[in-house]
């Protein structure tokens, strides 16, 4: 593997953490302003993770 592959990778999994993160705190701010909403904003979080984290592998498999 040479330099600017490791560094692709490096940045895809930047990006997929900084995504996960972003998704985890806007979340967990819906959810202290409408708590009875816990069970819909969780499912959309999931969700939207799980693609983030799909991009990001299939990402992954392009460096």
């Amino acid at each position: 593997m040479e330099i600017p592959a490791i560094v692709g990778a490096g940045l895809i999994v930047i990006g997929v953490g900084y995504g996960i993160g972003r998704i985890g705190g806007s979340a967990m701010e819906a959810i202290g302003r409408q708590p009875e909403a816990t069970a819909k904003i969780q499912t959309a979080m999931l969700i939207a993770a799980a693609l983030i984290e799909g991009i990001g592998f299939a990402a992954l498999f392009a460096v």
